[in-house]
């Protein structure tokens, strides 16, 4: 019987650091004269990802520096807790011009937008694209964020209430032109007909929309949709809603339970489980030997301050890790603000972790398993993942940058296709395309 094929994605950010901490000291980062800031990066980036046949290139965002711990901005800023984080939007129609290929998405909260706004930007993404965007939907997740705009944080329920209904916005929009009202009939004079143009008249519970969108029909009418809800609601979401999940998920049977929770919303939402696929993150660090992969993680880990590590996991949480002592085992906590990153305090075998050691963990890779070894070592376990998880694909995130992603794709992806789990070529040329690519 044929083995089932993985998916891959690329993480990114528009800054200085990823889900490490470490990224912009390394020495690695450093000698390779990395600027974050340079858009030539990404481009570069983006090649190095299509010539290893990835389904996307993705970046996550937020909208604030965090003062979460200590009441202070200065931990953030110091350690560059995804500080600074410039807008990675405009970067992926700059990365459309040098690819081909590759998925492109990208992070964008609905929490202080419009829906008319999100969908016209989102299919003219589309459209520059030619079909290969992907927009991550997140709701506020931190007070910092909403006082940005000026507004206090939302109930988790109301965040996603706000969410459901500005998807079925934006679909609305996205449906108002039917696919063959463009005629560009030069002759008669008559570049789209009216009657296939249609307003939408949305009166909802949260937002008004009178329509119709101003941009023709996209080649993926409107984007793939990405999600990374780990809430009841969050799920629900994904299930009726989400292409594609990203998931942070350090324990086995919490991978499980996550995945087949995910498939189970899927059906119950009558799609097919296959339509929305799952990208466990990962953290690989490869060597020549295994002794050399444990030295680069021992490096790697040692550069990361316990500080910037509390600073981004409070951050994360919204809530002042400060207050605990460093020997708190998290798990036991009772506070609402920590139920929502459970599955981060325990290890891969399911062993409970202090706060001392989440926190490390988080300023480490924000709580993503690290896969440490030769090539076959790093395709061995995320091999083992795969099977015992039933999980769909990876989401791949670097120590440092642009190194570690060409490491990846030049020792990684021959590994997985030489094992036939990864794919030889690209099947199609969408986003939603690559991501139902079984083969």
């Amino acid at each position: 019987m044929a083995k089932a094929m993985m998916h891959l994605a690329q993480f990114l950010v528009h800054g200085p650091t990823y889900h490490s901490l470490a990224m912009w000291r390394h020495p690695k980062t450093a000698a390779a004269g990395y600027d974050w800031s340079r858009p030539e990066l990404y481009q570069h980036i983006a090649r190095v990802c299509e010539r290893g046949l990835f389904d996307m290139v993705f970046f996550a965002d937020l909208n604030y520096i965090s003062d979460t711990y200590r009441g202070a901005l200065d931990p953030a800023i110091r350690h560059a807790t995804q500080v600074p984080e410039h807008d990675p939007i405009p970067l992926l129609s700059f990365m459309a011009a040098a690819t081909k290929h590759i998925g492109l998405g990208a992070t964008y909260s609905i929490s202080h937008q419009h829906p008319f706004h999100a969908a016209r930007l989102w299919a003219t993404l589309d459209h520059l694209t030619r079909g290969r965007a992907a927009w991550n939907v997140v709701t506020t997740l931190n007070h910092n964020q909403s006082a940005n705009y000026g507004e206090a944080l939302r109930p988790t329920d109301e965040r996603y209430d706000r969410a459901e209904e500005f998807v079925e916005v934006c679909r609305k929009l996205w449906d108002s032109w039917e696919k063959d009202a463009v005629l560009i009939d030069r002759a008669a004079g008559v570049f789209a007909d009216p009657a296939k143009v249609h307003r939408i008249e949305h009166e909802g519970r949260f937002y008004r929309s009178r329509g119709p969108l101003n941009v023709t029909p996209s080649p993926q009418n409107g984007p793939a949709i990405l999600q990374a809800g780990t809430s009841a609601k969050g799920r629900a979401f994904a299930g009726r809603h989400a292409d594609a999940i990203f998931a942070i998920q350090p324990n086995l049977a919490g991978a499980k339970a996550y995945y087949d929770d995910i498939k189970s919303g899927t059906v119950e939402a009558g799609r097919r489980p296959e339509a929305c696929k799952i990208l466990f993150g990962i953290q690989p660090i490869l060597g020549s030997s295994r002794a050399e992969a444990e030295e680069k993680q021992a490096e790697h880990n040692a550069l990361v301050p316990l500080e910037g590590g509390l600073a981004i996991l409070s951050g994360h949480l919204d809530f002042d890790l400060s207050q605990l002592p460093l020997d708190t085992v998290m798990a036991e906590r009772k506070e609402p603000q920590l139920q929502r990153m459970q599955t981060r305090y325990r290890t891969l075998e399911g062993r409970l972790l202090t706060l001392e050691q989440v926190a490390r963990n988080h300023g480490q890779s924000v709580g993503l398993p690290q896969m440490v070894g030769t090539a076959a070592d790093v395709a061995d376990q995320m091999e083992a993942f795969f099977d015992a998880v039933g999980g769909d694909g990876f989401m791949v995130s670097p120590i440092y940058s642009p190194g570690a992603i060409e490491e990846f794709v030049d020792h990684v992806v021959p590994e997985l296709q030489r094992r036939g789990r990864f794919r030889r070529a690209y099947a199609g040329t969408t986003q939603r395309e690559h991501l139902m690519q079984d083969g």
